[in-house]
């Protein structure tokens, strides 16, 4: 029997809705085989997760996904079997987290000069982990600034925005050295963001591989079923793990249920045997 697996989600230690010990319990009723807390730039939410794993069963991958500096584009790297232990990447994040925190108080210095007073500790106040815009739009929303999340992105928040400033970033051969260095494999997420056209991806994908990269997430909520299919093809090209996930934030993200994305996802469990394979082969 096919088991069902989700390698990409996020719990209230980053921007998703769902605690660590609530999305383990989500995981188990839906009846997945194993998943991965991929928290955007920490590990905080994963003691909480793990424990929760552990009493129910269920199979938690520990990761994280960290956002890279690659020509400007927005990509996203997932560190699979890395944990909140000290090590590398660890001490990379650390690293980007300290510039991070400067940029908060850049963009609230920003918005006040266009009229917007939000104070740190309000800021501070609606996030369980890792503070950033979100938690910024959260406050403009909730203090009647604007109507809505997309509205505080669009006129402060984002690219382009009045108060936008930009984010400190690990560069990707920064990042997979990193993992490396952690016992960890370093999969691409979403690539359908970064292009949907077949040279571009493949070349992007080339160069990646070229700087170590293990794996490509194939399988994802937002990739039709012709994109799927051109990306499992470069993988196998180019000697790359398939990964896949649902991206799943809860209410951050209406309309995509873990394990399922907008309902045809299925990523299957024997994903995740051949990156445990390969792990095994590197010992």
């Amino acid at each position: 029997m096919r088991q069902r697996i989700d390698l990409h989600t996020h719990s209230t230690a980053s921007d998703g809705t769902y605690t660590p010990k609530e999305l383990m319990r989500a995981a188990a009723d839906i009846g997945l085989a194993a998943i991965a807390l991929t928290d955007h730039d920490t590990f905080d939410g994963l003691p909480e997760a793990r424990c929760e794993a552990e009493q129910l069963g269920l199979e938690l991958v520990p990761g994280c996904e960290l956002s890279l500096d690659y020509g400007g584009m927005p990509t996203h790297l997932l560190a699979l079997f890395v944990d909140e232990r000290p090590g590398n990447v660890n001490a990379e994040l650390e690293r980007v987290r300290s510039a991070r925190t400067l940029r908060n108080e850049l963009m609230l210095q920003k918005l006040k000069t266009v009229g917007v007073h939000l104070r740190m500790e309000d800021v501070k106040r609606r996030a369980a982990g890792v503070v950033g815009r979100p938690h910024m739009a959260q406050a403009m929303l909730e203090g009647g600034v604007v109507r809505s999340f997309e509205e505080a992105f669009a006129r402060f928040l984002g690219a382009g925005g009045l108060a936008y400033v930009p984010k400190a970033k690990l560069t990707p051969r920064e990042a997979i050295e990193a993992i490396h260095a952690d016992k960890g494999l370093a999969v691409l997420a979403h690539p359908y963001v970064l292009s949907q056209q077949p040279a571009r991806i493949r070349a992007i994908l080339a160069d990646l591989a070229s700087m170590g990269l293990d794996g490509v997430e194939v399988y994802y909520t937002e990739h039709s079923d012709k994109y799927t299919g051109l990306v499992a093809a470069l993988a196998r090209e180019l000697g790359l793990l398939m990964s896949g996930g649902s991206d799943f934030h809860g209410a951050v993200k209406p309309g995509v249920a873990l394990g399922r994305g907008r309902g045809g996802l299925f990523v299957d469990g024997e994903l995740l045997d051949r990156m445990k394979e390969t792990l095994a082969a590197r010992a």
